[in-house]
């Protein structure tokens, strides 16, 4: 079944930028918004309250202040707002204009730039409002702007002609005051984004380079070559993603290389039996009846090494799942004994036990009684009639200090070659001394598999001429204790 590629659409790279700059976005604009409606509302506030300190110097004056000419206390209107008005500075986008009996006496000094009296609409407007001794604060709207205004009344005892203090802000110049403010936050946030967006596109492909390296390894690796690796740079996350892939890549290698040798191993092996069997069916004399009955033989000894082959093969198979071991506490002793009576029947042998030891373990007594009578039947193939074969168990401690069980096989046979020593244990590996034709040559290597199922190993000690002895050490778990 061919497998289909998903259409590529947007890249990471584009989608992280995006969802950056959208965020960053959003929170530019949900502050600069927030501060915008914040000063707006608290803009009136903020001129009320300069009107009204104002005013309030301005009572102060009328109460406590004395005319610079007479240095007595203000008897005319006129005086008293000629001497507030000198003392009155205004603030920018503000103004200020004298009256007397509602005629413009005075303006704000030539510095000011807000200049009240040439809005015809606001002087109609001082001059028309309330004549009362209130003190009014009030928004007014003309043509040329919008201002927010106070008019103080002026009323001395001494004097019948009242005066009137007007003092007001250009509230649309404060208003574009702020929209410049949030004007020029907008342009800087954007400014912000597109080199917040520059500097992110950099560190997101640096940060993405591994994802990239990983998919051109992946289109580089092929069934012929799976040498590629990614370099690892870094010590983030994604280095260690590298790592790991390579580490993948590897064991998907290693696979793929025993995958490969298996089926050139197991071609080789079925190769020759069936080579065998066609043979000497196509020269078979079906006249000869001592003949057929030859073949047969032949073809059903052949036949049944090919099937201990192919059993052979579904063990080895199934040694990379994990059921292949179920351990359980067993006793060790009373499994060397078992094994011992079961291996009576394989060979006349002076069988005995050299050292037992009384522990109960975790593992699977079931795997390692077929990897002991592996062991032995070895033994007793390459060993004589009558000769001894010793079986053992051990508690030792390991070059790490870690207890170990080991359980050993030693025969008087014919030893293994210094040479054959590491490729006995290899798929189809044979000795100088294995007859081809007695065994699968799957029988070391699954005493191997066992063996590192149970996270241990098989080794072996030999000298040629004088036997040998085939080692199975366990390390043993905390729970390991004596029987």
């Amino acid at each position: 079944m061919t497998t289909r590629r998903p259409k590529r659409r947007v890249s990471i790279r584009a989608r992280v930028l995006s969802g950056m700059i959208l965020l960053v976005g959003f929170a530019l604009t949900a502050s600069g918004t927030a501060s915008y409606v914040l000063e707006r509302h608290e803009l009136n506030e903020r001129l009320d309250d300069s009107l009204t300190r104002t005013v309030e110097e301005f009572r102060v004056l009328a109460e406590t202040g004395v005319d610079p000419q007479t240095r007595q206390g203000f008897a005319h209107a006129e005086d008293l707002l000629y001497t507030a008005m000198q003392r009155t500075l205004p603030a920018r986008f503000q103004g200020m204009l004298g009256l007397s009996a509602d005629q413009l006496q005075w303006t704000a000094p030539s510095s000011v730039e807000l200049r009240l009296e040439d809005d015809p609409e606001f002087l109609e407007w001082a001059r028309t409002s309330s004549t009362d001794e209130h003190v009014r604060i009030a928004n007014v709207e003309t043509e040329m702007s919008d201002y927010r205004a106070v008019v103080v009344p002026i009323q001395l005892s001494s004097d019948p002609n009242p005066a009137r203090f007007v003092l007001a802000y250009d509230y649309s110049a404060e208003v574009r005051r702020i929209d410049t403010q949030f004007a020029v936050f907008i342009g800087v946030g954007i400014v912000v984004m597109l080199l917040a967006g520059g500097a992110a596109y950099l560190i997101v492909g640096r940060m993405l380079e591994p994802i990239r390296k990983l998919r051109d390894t992946a289109q580089q690796i092929s069934e012929s070559d799976q040498s590629s690796r990614i370099e690892v740079s870094g010590h983030d996350e994604f280095a260690e993603l590298t790592a790991t892939i390579n580490e993948m890549l590897d064991r998907l290698e290693e696979a793929l290389n025993s995958q490969r040798q298996l089926l050139d191993d197991v071609g080789h092996e079925l190769r020759t039996p069936v080579t065998i069997i066609r043979g000497h069916l196509e020269l078979m004399d079906i006249a000869d009846a001592e003949d057929v009955a030859q073949t047969k033989d032949i073809s059903l000894d052949e036949l049944k090494r090919m099937s201990m082959l192919i059993n052979d093969l579904m063990t080895l198979a199934g040694a990379n799942r994990a059921d292949f071991v179920t351990s359980k506490p067993t006793d060790v002793g009373a499994l060397l004994d078992d094994i011992l009576d079961k291996a009576r029947a394989l060979g006349d042998r002076d069988w005995r036990i050299g050292n037992r030891a009384e522990v109960s373990v975790a593992l699977d007594p079931t795997r390692i009684t077929q990897a002991m009578l592996q062991l032995i039947a070895n033994a007793v193939k390459f060993s004589a009639a009558g000769s001894r074969i010793d079986l053992g168990s051990a508690v030792l401690d390991d070059q790490q200090g870690r207890p170990t069980l080991r359980l050993w096989v030693h025969d008087a046979g014919v030893g293994i070659a210094q040479e054959d020593l590491e490729r006995i244990f290899e798929r189809f590996g044979r000795g100088q001394n294995s007859d081809r034709a007695s065994g699968s040559g799957l029988g070391l290597n699954i005493v191997s598999a066992i063996a590192t199922s149970h996270g241990g190993m098989v080794w072996v000690d030999s000298v040629p001429g004088s036997g040998s002895t085939f080692y199975i050490d366990i390390p043993l778990a905390e729970g390991a204790h004596a029987v």
